[in-house]
């Protein structure tokens, strides 16, 4: 694996594989009440500009179960608040810890971070990508499907770093790839460019939730206001009238369709609550994974073996 894991765009199928793959042994060991085989000590740093449950609790638990230590640095508990620059703060703590985290909202942080550390970087979220949730997505659907590769997914909802990550990760894993978005809340151009050249697999952009989800074997959405987007609350409520994942929309895909969901999900908005809760064993088997393949990740960039 290269040194830092940022996004999934750029990734190769052989990279995200191996995360999976050891994934899924680390889980069993779990599971199986087995150690795992990851050097002792290792200590995270996780920088939280936005507010988390299902990221912080995953990263301190894996980092703990590795054997090893997270420490916690909101914007109020570290320097980056007071207006430190993100490439000295990269320095100091490549000094102190063995591996950084940061969920916040400009890529272009997350790259400066990983430019100036001199040891392993893991994008938590940003408003570009949220490759972890992703990769976790990926885990919970090979869990149930068997396989990725030839599987058609789709997204319905806004172009936000969730879409980027699906369309990116899954198109490089070789899924035909369907994104339902309204006019003015398309995928990133850079996601896009990828989607067009790239010789993976099908991609589809289309306004239509139905023409998205035809033939699907999984559905993902998103809520429709993310952090940092509250004040265009109304407006997007209006903008994605019709964007439900709902009984209707289920009855176009395939028998067995998953429904995926990053969570907290918004029920009766994005999702119905009969929808969601008819899948909410792939739902919350899915925000399990993620704490699995964040330490696969933290495995792999740490030296486990």
């Amino acid at each position: 694996m290269k040194k830092d894991l940022l996004k999934l765009l750029g990734m190769t199928r052989e990279e995200i594989l191996l995360i999976l793959d050891t994934a899924d042994r680390l889980k069993a060991e779990h599971k199986a009440g087995k150690k795992h085989d990851f050097p002792a000590g290792k200590t995270l740093a996780m920088i939280f500009s936005k507010n988390s449950t299902r990221t912080r609790v995953s990263f301190e638990t894996g980092i703990y179960q590795l054997g090893g230590h997270g420490i916690f640095l909101s914007s109020a508990d570290s320097q980056l608040g007071r207006g430190e620059p993100i490439q000295d703060t990269a320095r100091v703590l490549s000094r102190y810890c063995d591996c950084i985290m940061i969920r916040t909202y400009e890529q272009e942080e997350v790259e400066t971070l990983a430019r100036y550390a001199t040891v392993p970087v893991i994008n938590g979220l940003t408003d570009f990508e949220h490759p972890c949730q992703v990769l976790a997505d990926f885990m919970t659907i090979r869990e149930y499907k068997k396989r990725l590769e030839g599987l058609k997914i789709c997204y319905i909802g806004d172009g936000n770093n969730m879409a980027n990550s699906i369309i990116a990760g899954g198109l490089t894993c070789g899924m035909d790839v369907s994104v339902a978005c309204p006019e003015g809340y398309r995928p990133d151009p850079k996601i896009l460019e990828f989607a067009e050249v790239q010789t993976f697999a099908k991609f589809e952009l289309t306004v239509s939730p139905a023409q998205a989800a035809k033939n699907a074997d999984v559905v993902f959405t998103d809520v429709w206001a993310s952090m940092g987007q509250e004040k265009e609350t109304a407006q997007r409520m209006k903008a994605f009238q019709g964007y439900q994942v709902n009984d209707e929309l289920m009855a176009l895909c395939n028998p067995g369709c998953m429904v995926q969901h990053c969570l907290p999900a918004h029920r009766g908005e994005e999702i119905t609550e009969k929808v969601f809760e008819d899948h909410a064993n792939e739902i919350f088997d899915e925000a399990e994974n993620r704490l699995h393949v964040q330490k696969a990740i933290m495995y792999l960039l740490m030296g486990g073996k």
